[in-house]
């Protein structure tokens, strides 16, 4: 069964699914759904933003979704709503944890987005946002999602989580064909 709507996914030729959270509560904002393409809510409710994901195609289009500083073109914007007022270190999860119902959701949502527009998982083309300096050696302004998983405390550095969120993207990818 899909987690996305095909009549989100426009012809457009993206190479990277960037996965982050808002930092915010378990609702989509009006401000989240200007920034990223899909958002998963805190009781796995799938939504919609703004921009198109045509937007984000190389090159960005006005009104492209802001998602990953000097990384948009190319990328789609899948966010988590959740992580307000969450500390990195020492962890606090704040008013609005990760919900273990978001992470699957959203390696389902990945994996059809994966398959959609033909992206292969690797570290370079499925990532959080957490990642993206190590493994695109683009500049970020110290994000941390996802580098801690509530749920699941044994994970607690960017790619201990992105490594776990790509092989379960990986899988269900794997279990479409």
């Amino acid at each position: 069964m899909s987690v996305i709507p095909a009549d989100w996914l426009h012809a457009a030729k993206m190479t990277r699914v960037h996965l982050h959270w808002t930092g915010g509560n378990h609702k989509a904002s009006s401000y989240d759904k200007q920034h990223y393409h899909v958002l998963i809510e805190g009781d796995g409710t799938v939504i919609r933003g703004k921009p198109s994901i045509t937007l984000n195609s190389p090159p960005t289009k006005p009104g492209y979704a802001a998602h990953t500083l000097g990384a948009n073109s190319g990328a789609i914007g899948l966010s988590l709503c959740c992580m307000a007022e969450a500390i990195e270190r020492p962890f606090k999860a704040g008013r609005a944890p990760l919900t273990k119902i978001q992470w699957d959701r959203a390696s389902s949502a990945a994996a059809e987005l994966c398959k959609r527009y033909d992206i292969r998982v690797t570290p370079k083309t499925v990532l959080s946002h957490a990642e993206v300096q190590a493994n695109l050696g683009i500049r970020q302004r110290n994000k941390w999602d996802v580098a801690i998983l509530p749920f699941d405390r044994a994970f607690d550095t960017a790619r201990e989580c992105g490594d776990r969120f790509r092989a379960e993207v990986a899988a269900k990818l794997g279990a479409m064909k």
